[in-house]
């Protein structure tokens, strides 16, 4: 690879320009291998030991993303969102206190209010857009952890991630940040003072819906950070070399995807703003969003290719519209190449913040038009 300074884009297109040592392949080839040789001295001076902690295929799919989230502590691939970011929450102790987004992704949420509650650890929800709310909620030396989602799904709320940075090293604490909807191509949080930032990899970053990966970085190489490593390590939440090869394969095409979703989500949040049977359109792009300033601020590139509608007509409406889509897929996960519609309240359930009347989209990579005219003829359906 060239010594001049390039764009992630370039980088990320050609996975930081890695070429086959043997074949001079464009492509390296996928490392199955699960233990590798010592040296006569008993050492390991290849720096691969077992394969549990050690896949070169995994740590080319790391570099790639440290470089794109400038983490300069480096990158952790997980085999699953879930697994990331509970790894962030065991590398505390049982009785410290965290600070969470009261709106956030749902099974994490769930995991909180269970199994971690169980294991000891103070869990307090806030709207973590609310900068007041969160400095009130963080209690200076017993608070460890700041978790903020942001934007949040399904409601895609904006919280300030330089404000929520200052709050918890003021008080002693670490920020972690799930990136996820935003994707390092329109926000990275490390820059702007987070501490962790972690990623359902499943979603955009792989950006194919064939691959459930999850994934950490960190801006710096401290305690904290090797205690995640350790989790990783111990309790074996490793990715696969096949996985880590379609994930590095769909960051490749990373800027490429989110371009053309980022610009269909904003067409689509303005003409649907306009819809007579939409009774508010949720995307931080639009002027009327009320974390619109602050993700103009922090987000570049655009706002991101999800956004929720509220229909009108109530939940009886937004569900019959969701069943008479044709081009949208009725499917839960998001960030693919096909766009996908859901019902968020049927899969919370009870205690869940979404609004019974939302349908939460996730746009893709189809023509915009249809996009609009597939959502059209179903809310006129749902209302019929």
């Amino acid at each position: 690879m060239t010594k001049r300074p390039l764009h992630p884009r370039s980088l990320a297109a050609q996975a930081m320009g890695k070429i086959d040592p043997l074949t001079k392949g464009v492509v390296t080839p996928i490392h199955i291998a699960t233990t590798y040789i010592r040296d006569e001295d008993n050492g390991y001076s290849s720096g691969f030991v077992y394969g549990r902690p050690d896949n070169e295929t995994v740590r080319e799919a790391e570099t790639v993303l440290a470089m794109l989230e400038e983490a300069k502590a480096g990158a952790l691939l997980f085999s699953s969102g879930m697994a990331a970011a509970t790894a962030v929450f065991q590398a505390l102790s049982p009785g410290d206190h965290v600070v969470a987004s009261k709106v956030m992704y749902w099974a994490l949420r769930s995991w909180l209010l269970t199994e971690a509650t169980r294991w000891g650890l103070k869990i307090e929800f806030v709207e973590t857009d609310d900068l007041n709310a969160l400095k009130a909620a963080v209690k200076p030396g017993v608070t460890k952890l700041v978790w903020a989602e942001t934007p949040s799904n399904p409601l895609w709320t904006i919280t300030d991630i330089a404000g929520a940075a200052q709050i918890a090293h003021a008080a002693g604490a670490k920020l972690a940040v799930d990136s996820t909807c935003a994707s390092p191509v329109h926000t990275r949080p490390l820059a702007l003072g987070a501490d962790i930032v972690m990623h359902a990899a499943t979603k955009v970053l792989n950006g194919h819906s064939d691959v459930v990966a999850g994934a950490l970085c960190a801006r710096e190489d401290d305690d904290f950070w090797n205690r995640v490593k350790t989790v990783r390590k111990m309790q074996g939440g490793i990715l696969g070399p096949f996985e880590a090869y379609l994930l590095m394969r769909g960051m490749r095409t990373l800027h490429v995807r989110q371009e053309r979703q980022t610009a269909s989500a904003m067409t689509l949040a303005q003409k649907l703003s306009a819809h007579p049977l939409v009774a508010r359109v949720l995307y931080p792009g639009l002027p009327q969003h009320p974390g619109h300033d602050i993700a103009a601020r922090q987000m570049q590139n655009g706002f991101g290719y999800m956004l929720s509608i509220q229909v009108t007509g109530g939940e009886r409406a937004a569900i019959k519209a969701a069943a008479h889509v044709e081009l949208y897929k009725r499917a839960t996960s998001l960030g693919g190449v096909e766009s996908l519609i859901e019902h968020r309240a049927s899969i919370e359930g009870a205690g869940s913040p979404c609004p019974v009347d939302l349908l939460r989209l996730s746009t893709g990579i189809e023509d915009v038009e249809d996009l609009y005219n597939d959502l059209d003829q179903a809310l006129k359906t749902g209302h019929a």
